[in-house]
């Protein structure tokens, strides 16, 4: 259980050299009202894929993910240090604009939070909060993006619609939809499925898995199966630091370290 927790082996290093790396940490350190939260971390996460952040409660894994987009700014008390770059940009400069760090990152949440207003308007809020006015323009980006998270058939002849009135699973589709309509670059989620049922929740996998041909997908779950399912890359995290990191059949199937491998079995939790 004190097996140490590095994971720059060369065979890690060899496959993130291999891959394009959208998203480099370095160096991060969170700190929250006195208590170190993530130390240390160091990382790159590869273009066009799926990487799954896995560990047991409390390790750090939704803070690292806030990170990403900013949101552990929210946080009181709290205090970070290192770099977080998107396509080389620094996040964390003092220069970081954090509106439009947060408009490259759709946020897929642990429950769906439709705006209270009709389903067209959930999906052309983003668009007109950046200044897009053009009617037609608006129409086809709804469109286009209830069609890329598979509700158009199931919403066109009713966009006006309150979108509370729909499903669960439809509203976790539809906030997906939102999200992408403001043309992101990453794509978040946090236990994005965990309160759905199990069809609703197959749908959302699918679509992740066929969205990263366009998307750099970054999800937090607590579900090995799902991880294994939609995952190309694991990062198992334990008291705030990066255990390990590695393509997904190698981390949950053959990995390398002691407390992962504890983790897999079910030993932590």
């Amino acid at each position: 259980m004190h097996a140490s927790t590095s994971i720059q082996t060369a065979e890690t290093q060899d496959l993130v050299a291999l891959a394009t790396p959208h998203i480099q940490i370095k160096d991060l350190n969170v700190t929250i009202e006195g208590k170190r939260i993530l130390k240390n971390i160091n990382l790159s996460i590869p273009n066009n894929s799926v990487t799954s952040i896995i560990g047991p409660s409390g390790c750090g894994k939704t803070t690292l993910l806030k990170t990403l987009n900013r949101l552990v700014d929210d946080t009181k008390g709290v205090e970070i240090s290192g770099s977080v770059l998107v396509n080389g940009e620094d996040i964390y400069a003092k220069d970081a604009e954090v509106t439009h760090i947060r408009k490259k990152m759709g946020l897929l949440s642990q429950k769906p939070f439709p705006l209270p207003m009709s389903i067209f308007e959930n999906v052309a809020y983003g668009p007109r909060i950046h200044g897009e006015r053009n009617k037609k323009l608006l129409k086809q980006i709804v469109e286009t993006q209830l069609r890329n998270v598979g509700l158009w058939e199931e919403v066109k002849e009713r966009l006006d619609a309150s979108a509370t009135r729909l499903s669960i699973g439809q509203q976790q589709r539809l906030c997906l939809a939102r999200g992408l309509a403001v043309q992101p670059e990453i794509i978040l989620g946090d236990e994005s499925t965990s309160a759905l049922d199990p069809i609703s929740t197959q749908t959302i996998e699918n679509l992740l898995i066929e969205l990263k041909k366009d998307y750099t997908i970054v999800l937090v779950t607590h579900i090995l199966r799902q991880a294994r399912r939609v995952s190309d890359y694991i990062l198992f995290v334990y008291n705030g630091e990066v255990v390990e990191f590695g393509k997904t059949e190698d981390v949950l199937l053959n990995p390398q370290n002691e407390i992962t491998q504890q983790y897999v079995k079910g030993f932590i939790s």
